[in-house]
């Protein structure tokens, strides 16, 4: 009997998120911004926080600094329900961190990688593979460590017969260096959004970049925003309708919370269409509040939320 669902491995930061800015700074200027928060951050942690809240048992492999923002995190994921024994606490690094500037749907980071870009290969063993079912792997580009060895990485999960997920996130550096030939076939979903997924395959149009893997993809969804979701299953693609919130708060973890909806679906061994469309409600149910896991409480908030904002009834 495995003890988790899902063992996420990932990044660990907090954010400091800026909202409500009167304009764009600019070098040598100031402007003020209206409120602030300091919660969780990150795509892998945001992810395994909302996959909890909807009734997964889940893990977490990573490593923060043993400061005080590696203590909001590790205490939050452990409120959200999520296992922390496999996380590292460095005295000698320092937790990362991201300022979001906010504005309404669109924001601009910068992050500090601090303790996240040193979990490696070595911190992946079999012992701590064989307490899950499934994987997921998140924000590569942050994580020298991780995208370095990820086909490695890829090939024991697979060896161990787990299923896995991976969302690459953005790549700061722009230089996209991935050989997705190489890494879907051991990728049993893929979960870009549209702007990853066009940068990733260097295509011009979701229809030319679904074209360029769908010969080595099992199962790729491509998060669209306001346009919804596409996914690609035996080279055929399924496009579903978003759900649309008139009043977002913010967008941060809209497509984190798009992997939790999805991946619990998948797990369920549902169908391609309703996977993608239980993935676009968690997405636009984390725009109804502030924060990746703002909207993500406790389950019975989530289902409540669904109902009275998107008319849509969702049980365990």
């Amino acid at each position: 009997m495995k003890r988790f669902d899902v063992l996420v491995i990932g990044e660990l930061n907090v954010d400091l998120i800026l909202n409500r800015i009167e304009g764009f700074p600019s070098i040598g200027t100031e402007r003020l911004a209206q409120d602030m928060q300091l919660v969780i951050g990150s795509s892998s942690a945001i992810f395994a926080c909302n996959l909890s809240i909807l009734g997964s048992r889940v893990a977490f492999l990573g490593i923060t600094g043993n400061d005080e923002f590696g203590k909001l995190v590790i205490k939050t994921l452990e409120r959200k329900g999520v296992f922390t024994e496999f996380i590292v606490c460095s005295n000698r690094l320092k937790t990362g961190a991201t300022v979001v500037l906010n504005y309404g749907e669109d924001r601009a980071m910068i992050t500090h990688p601090g303790a996240m870009g040193h979990l490696g290969l070595e911190d992946i063993t079999p012992e701590i593979l064989s307490n899950c079912h499934h994987v997921h792997i998140s924000s590569v580009f942050l994580q020298p460590g991780i995208h370095k060895n990820l086909k490695e990485i890829l090939a024991l999960i697979k060896e161990l017969n787990l299923t896995t997920s991976m969302d690459t996130q953005w790549d700061p550096l722009e230089k996209w260096d991935l050989d997705l030939r190489e890494i879907l076939p051991l990728v049993d979903v893929f979960l870009p959004n549209i702007q990853e997924f066009l940068a990733l395959t260097q295509k011009k149009n979701i229809r030319q970049a679904i074209h360029a893997v769908k010969d080595h993809s099992h199962v790729t969804a491509v998060k669209m925003g306001k346009k919804g979701s596409v996914g690609l299953l035996n080279g055929i693609s399924y496009k579903v309708k978003p759900f649309l919130n008139p009043k977002v708060v913010d967008a941060i973890g809209a497509g984190d919370s798009f992997n939790a909806g999805f991946i619990l679906k998948f797990l369920q061994k549902a169908e391609l269409e309703e996977c993608l469309q239980f993935g676009n409600l968690m997405g636009a149910i984390n725009t109804t509040a502030p924060g990746g896991t703002g909207a993500f409480d406790h389950y019975d908030h989530v289902k409540e939320t669904a109902i009275k904002r998107f008319n849509f009834s969702i049980d365990k």
